[in-house]
C-alpha cells in the first residue's frame, strides 16, 4: 500500500503486479540485446565472408603440359611476417623473430600433412617436410631462402617443383582484447589481425613461375595454424593444380 503525499490518495500496489512489470521490462531489455546481438553476429560473418573471399590465382599457359612430366615436390618453409599496427609496450624483436621463423615452419607441416591425408587425389607425392629442411640446412640455404632460385633449390632436393609462399599478418588487437571479445560474441569477435598469404609453384628444371595463388584472410586467435591452412587449402581445392 502506498500514499500519495500530495493528494493524500492511497493507491494499493501488490508484490504480484511488480513482478509482471519487472518481467515485461526485462523482456524488454534482453529483446533489444538479443537483436543487438543478432545485427552485430550477422556483420561480422558478412564482412568475414566479403573480407575472405579475397582471392587472385595465376596458372602459367605451360601449366598443365609441364605438371604431367612431374612425380615429387617439395614444400619450402613459408615466409612469415609479424607486423603491429600499434606495437606492443613489451615488444620484443627477437622474440618477434623467433616466432615468425617458428609460424614458417607451423605453416609448412600444416600444409603437407593436408597434402599426405588427401594423398590419393594428387597426380604426384609431397617429400617429407623433415627431409626437406634437413636437406636445406645441409646445404645451407634453410635460413637464406630468398637468396636461392627455386631451380637451385629444387636440384638440392631432388624433386621436379617447389611449392613456396608467404604469410604476413597485422595484428590489430591485443590478445586479451581478442579473447574478451570472443567470449562476448561466441567467436564472431575473436579477430585478432588480418593476413594474406600467398602460395606459389614453381618449375624445377628452369625455376619458372607455374602457379600462384593469393588469398586474404582473417588471423584469429580461436585458430591453430593448422585451422588457418586448413581453411586455405579448402578454398583451392578446386584450383590445385595437381588434384587428379
Amino acid at each position: 500500500m502506498v500514499k500519495h503525499k500530495a493528494s493524500g490518495k492511497i493507491y494499493i500496489i501488490q508484490l504480484k503486479d511488480i513482478f509482471i512489470f519487472a518481467t515485461k521490462l526485462n523482456k524488454q531489455i534482453m529483446k533489444k540485446i538479443l537483436l543487438t546481438l543478432a545485427i552485430l553476429c550477422c556483420f561480422t560473418v558478412l564482412t568475414k565472408a566479403q573480407f575472405e573471399g579475397s582471392k587472385q590465382i595465376f596458372e602459367s599457359p605451360k601449366l598443365k603440359e609441364t605438371i604431367k612430366t612431374q612425380k615429387t615436390v617439395a614444400i619450402l618453409p613459408f615466409e612469415v611476417k609479424i607486423s603491429y599496427r600499434k606495437q606492443p609496450k613489451n615488444f620484443n624483436a627477437e622474440a618477434n623473430k623467433s616466432q615468425e621463423e617458428s609460424m614458417a615452419k607451423s605453416i609448412q607441416a600444416s600444409m603437407y600433412t593436408f597434402l599426405l591425408r588427401k594423398a590419393s587425389d594428387y597426380t604426384v607425392t609431397f617429400q617429407d617436410v623433415d627431409k626437406t629442411n634437413i636437406l636445406l640446412k645441409k646445404a645451407g640455404v634453410l635460413g637464406k631462402l630468398d637468396e636461392t632460385t627455386k631451380d637451385e633449390l629444387a636440384k638440392i632436393l631432388g624433386v621436379d617443383a617447389v611449392i613456396g609462399g608467404r604469410f604476413e599478418t597485422e595484428q590489430t588487437k591485443s590478445e586479451a582484447g581478442a579473447i574478451a571479445s570472443a567470449v562476448l560474441f561466441g567467436g564472431f569477435g575473436g579477430k585478432s589481425g588480418t593476413g594474406t598469404m600467398f602460395l606459389t609453384i614453381n618449375n624445377g628444371a628452369d625455376g619458372e613461375l607455374m602457379w600462384r595463388f593469393f588469398k586474404t584472410m582473417d588471423d584469429s586467435i580461436m585458430s591453430s595454424t593448422d585451422d588457418m591452412v586448413e581453411r586455405m587449402m579448402r578454398k583451392i581445392s578446386r584450383n590445385f593444380p595437381y588434384k587428379s
